[in-house]
């Protein structure tokens, strides 16, 4: 059997053309294996909001939204997607990745909900038209993973209405300064909270092959600011206590010490 190369990590500057260019070709490699190691959790017809297990069926983050319409950003193999369609919701998804929305095709096939509109975009340069939506959806899609997340927010801003919401979830900012690491030592501070350094994955040619992002909470605010949204509520999930799955960093031991997911209920004037 084949193993994958080791992967090396390093903290270095990589801009919006770099980190675009190596996500988009991490994410088409890894669609049908991130599928299937975490396919089941996620659910075909789902909105997971988080690996704490919060679901938007139980947090009601997004209101009613049968007959609004409703953007996915970064939206995977389009689970999300699909329980706003099966809601009501009049769906439009995104994706930087080729390959995960071939897997979200696939999940079509299988649950008979379709989405009807797919479409492969850069969130920092999205092809939709101004004004063209009521809410935007983002769990753990897209801005962790942007050079520029404040120009991606400006791109959201400039396509939701006026009194429009935007729902976003990502890694909660405070577990920059831990290592990726759900056992003990994930509990060493490694580093600061405040260096923003892009964490980069390197392949054996030295070439970037995954990055990732920081914005410490009050960047995250300032970015709403400047693009005209309005903060409305900051959620910072608990571990429940009869959740044992672990998934990435995420465990039970770190989740009932420290929070794992900030989730980011906004709206536009």
């Amino acid at each position: 059997m084949q193993q994958d190369p080791p992967v090396l990590v390093v903290h270095r500057p990589a801009g919006p053309a770099e980190s675009a260019r190596a996500n988009r070709r991490w994410w088409d490699a890894q669609a049908r294996a991130y599928q299937d190691e975490h396919g089941a959790f996620l659910g075909d017809v789902d909105l997971l909001w988080c690996p704490e297990g919060v679901r938007e069926s139980d947090a009601r983050l997004l209101g009613d939204v049968a007959g609004r319409d409703v953007l996915e950003m970064g939206c995977g193999a389009a689970q999300g997607a699909r329980w706003l369609s099966a809601a009501g919701a009049r769906v439009t998804a995104f994706d930087v990745s080729a390959g995960q929305l071939r897997e979200a095709r696939r999940l079509d096939e299988r649950t008979g909900v379709a989405v009807p509109r797919l479409v492969q975009a850069d969130a920092q340069h999205l092809p939709l038209r101004s004004e063209s939506f009521d809410v935007v959806v983002s769990a753990f899609g897209a801005l962790p993973l942007v050079a520029d997340s404040a120009r991606a927010l400006r791109e959201v801003a400039r396509v939701l209405r006026p009194g429009g919401r935007l729902v976003f979830s990502v890694t909660h900012p405070l577990r920059w300064v831990f290592p990726d690491d759900p056992g003990p030592a994930g509990l060493t501070v490694v580093q600061s909270y405040f260096d923003r350094t892009p964490y980069v994955e390197v392949d054996e040619d030295g070439q970037a092959a995954y990055v990732e992002h920081h914005r410490t909470v009050g960047d995250r605010v300032r970015e709403l600011l400047a693009a005209g949204l309005v903060l409305d509520d900051l959620i910072e999930p608990e571990w429940p206590d009869e959740h044992g799955r672990e998934w990435g960093q995420w465990s039970p031991l770190r989740g009932r010490l420290v929070p794992g997911t900030s989730i980011w209920v906004v709206s536009r004037p």
